[in-house]
């Protein structure tokens, strides 16, 4: 699972498909798994806004899809978000698709990996939240210091 959320897309695999789609829309029609297969290049991307790109193209999908569809869209919507670190919106994603499909080792997987990332954002947060506290309350020291040095 790990190394979905981090494999990056060959840049000749996304050009391929970028220019696939752009060729169907440029005809006005779209086909569903053209569509897919250029946003699951562009949420493989090192690039956020590709990303971004590649979760609306695949929200757009997600209306348009059967349930199989929906179900792979839904899986990619929350691998996306994970790789932008949009924690909570990765997890909503992942969430709705177990409660159709409670055992499905992939999204228990992705879950917990989902999970794990946000506990460690979070001590990771904490930590700087606490050492500005630290730093704030010396700064305040080294005033108190200086004003009662200067009386």
């Amino acid at each position: 699972m790990e190394a979905v959320l981090s494999e990056v897309v060959a840049v000749e695999d996304l050009l391929k498909f970028e220019k696939k789609y752009n060729s169907e829309l440029g005809k006005g029609i779209v086909s569903k798994s053209t569509q897919f297969e250029y946003s699951w290049c562009l949420i493989r991307s090192k690039y956020s806004d590709d990303i971004r790109k590649g979760i609306l193209l695949l929200e757009e999908l997600l209306s348009k899809g059967n349930k199989e569809e929906q179900r792979d869209y839904v899986f990619y919507l929350s691998v996306a978000n994970y790789r932008l670190k949009e924690y909570e919106k990765a997890l909503k994603y992942v969430r709705n698709l177990l409660k159709t499909e409670p055992k499905n080792t992939q999204a228990l997987e992705l879950e917990k990996l989902i999970e794990k990332a946000m506990q460690k954002d979070g001590l990771v947060g904490m930590a700087i939240i606490g050492g500005m506290a630290l730093g704030v309350a010396g700064l305040a020291g080294l005033i108190g210091l200086a004003v009662a040095k200067s009386k």
